[in-house]
């Protein structure tokens, strides 16, 4: 993959860097050394400041190698703690949008499951089980046509692969997502979902800043 960093910047100054990531694209190295987002990253900062000699960057969340969308990236260690707290303590809201083929019966809503990683799938519960956490979700659906619908959803919870297994549990699941019942394909190396927009409170000034992905989610 041909990845040119300032390409993917949506918002850079000196201690934060946020890239809207492309699909396909790790976030970070994995056991198979494929290409990862964190790796060029760190190619873009040591180019673009020679001088500075050792160079520090670390993401403070994931996506999923199919999904794509907006990552946020410290440049100094002394911000990673504050950035990590929002995280953590959910002051951060990530709004993100997917396409399905279906429609769930009501149109605007909430999901709300006991949720648990099984192996490499995410399982959904009705009532707490051992080792399940809750998970939650809002959405908004409008449509596109016939057979194609689009999802505002807000992610109140962050779990794994959890969008993709509430929509599939509402018999909507993700275009190309086969691993959760899509019966059709959507790009190579990806599923129609997209971390679209990210707030957070930038750690030195307390702004709040909401960043917003260039990319248009569609089929073509």
């Amino acid at each position: 993959m041909i990845f040119h960093i300032p390409d993917y910047i949506l918002y850079e100054d000196e201690i934060l860097l946020v890239v809207d990531k492309p699909h396909g694209l790790m976030v970070e190295p994995d056991r198979n050394n494929y290409p990862n987002l964190l790796q060029e990253v760190k190619k873009y900062l040591k180019a673009s400041q020679p001088s500075k000699g050792e160079i520090y960057t670390q993401h403070i969340h994931r996506l999923d190698r199919v999904v794509s969308g907006v990552i946020l990236f410290a440049k100094e260690r002394s911000v990673l703690k504050n950035l990590s707290e929002q995280f953590a303590e959910r002051r951060v809201r990530k709004f993100y949008r997917a396409l399905t083929m279906a429609s769930p019966l009501n149109k605007v809503g909430t999901l709300e499951h006991w949720h648990r990683k099984e192996k490499k799938k995410a399982v959904l519960y009705a009532e707490q089980v051992q080792y399940a956490e809750m998970a939650l979700l809002s959405y908004n659906v409008s449509e596109i046509n016939k057979t194609c619908f689009l999802w505002d959803i807000e992610l109140h919870t962050g779990k794994f692969h959890q969008i993709r297994a509430q929509l599939a549990s509402l018999d909507c699941p993700i275009d190309g997502d086969a691993l959760y019942g899509s019966p059709i394909p959507y790009k190579a190396d990806a599923i129609a979902l997209q971390a679209f927009r990210l707030d957070f409170t930038h750690p030195v000034n307390n702004q709040v800043l909401s960043i917003i992905s260039k990319n248009q989610l569609s089929r073509s």
